[in-house]
């Protein structure tokens, strides 16, 4: 198998076209991520004209709309994801973007991007089609998101078959986010986290909420043989319960980056500085070794 290939886009592309018709299920959980994510246009006083929404599923586009952007595109992998997305419909790949250079003056990929293959190369077209000084909003499930569902599965898995298939997507970490940026040619990357407060009643109720969402396994390695009948029944009863029911774990990793443009600022020239930094704290400055008043 290719090293870059982890993810099944064609069975991905059948389950979002499948979950067009059941997403709204799952649209307050999708707009809270995407509120988070839109607060930040609130920090800058940038204008824009010209929006992506890549695969917003219904709850960006429409929020864009809000904020008196006059043009947004949807683009989503499913046509029917696209159709119900709310801004011009567009069926994209976002591992293939079509469209051309500095098309956008801001693109937004509220919890949509987990499931491309080649990240590094998406984010360069991404940068590709903004214009100067446009922007780039982000959010991806992080590291610790699903996790006790990923250890009940695997639990479960092994005492049933002796062995464990990959049944919850990997998810990258937060201290790569702004490297991946940097590396496709962003300017001011940053990246932070949040946490997204989820609990459920019951194992069904988030099972039910995976597939309504169109977020169930499509990894390559996985096992395609129809898993053991008691598999999700034992993994249901070995997920924790807290005061509040089931808490499977939403950790949002925020990215936020600019197309490069002459007018933002840049990091000053190694020894262009005209104040020593002993004078800013107020210190005295001394050769390493020497003790005070020597």
């Amino acid at each position: 198998m290719d090293g870059m290939r982890v993810f099944d886009r064609r069975l991905l592309r059948k389950r979002r076209d499948r979950a067009a018709a059941t997403v709204s299920r799952v649209a307050p959980i999708l707009e809270d991520c995407a509120e988070r994510l839109l607060d930040r246009l609130d920090d800058t006083t940038r204008r824009f004209s010209r929006a992506l929404d890549l695969g917003g599923r219904g709850v960006v586009a429409p929020r864009l709309a809000a904020r008196g952007i006059p043009f947004v595109v949807s683009a989503d992998l499913s046509p029917g994801m696209a159709a119900r997305a709310g801004g011009l419909p567009v069926a994209a790949d976002e591992e293939f973007l079509p469209f051309a250079p500095e098309s956008f003056d801001l693109v937004v990929a509220s919890v949509s991007l987990h499931w491309v293959n080649d990240l590094p190369g998406a984010l360069i077209q991404i940068r590709r089609c903004l214009a100067p000084d446009g922007l780039f909003l982000a959010s991806i499930p992080g590291l610790g998101t699903l996790q006790p569902l990923r250890e009940a599965l695997a639990e479960a898995e092994t005492s049933l078959r002796g062995g464990l298939s990959p049944r919850v997507s990997p998810f990258p970490e937060l201290r790569d986010a702004a490297g991946l940026l940097q590396r496709a040619g962003f300017a001011l990357p940053v990246a932070d986290q949040e946490e997204v407060p989820l609990a459920y009643r019951t194992a069904l109720g988030l099972f039910a909420d995976l597939r309504a969402a169109g977020e169930t396994n499509a990894v390559l390695a996985a096992d395609r043989r129809p898993p053991p009948r008691a598999l999700l029944p034992m993994a249901a009863a070995a997920l924790p319960q807290g005061p509040e029911g089931i808490a499977p774990g939403l950790r949002l990793i925020m990215m936020t980056g600019w197309a490069p443009h002459e007018s933002q600022q840049k990091p000053a020239r190694p020894g262009s500085a005209t104040v020593r930094l002993a004078d800013a704290l107020g210190t005295v400055e001394r050769k390493a070794g020497e003790r005070p008043g020597g």
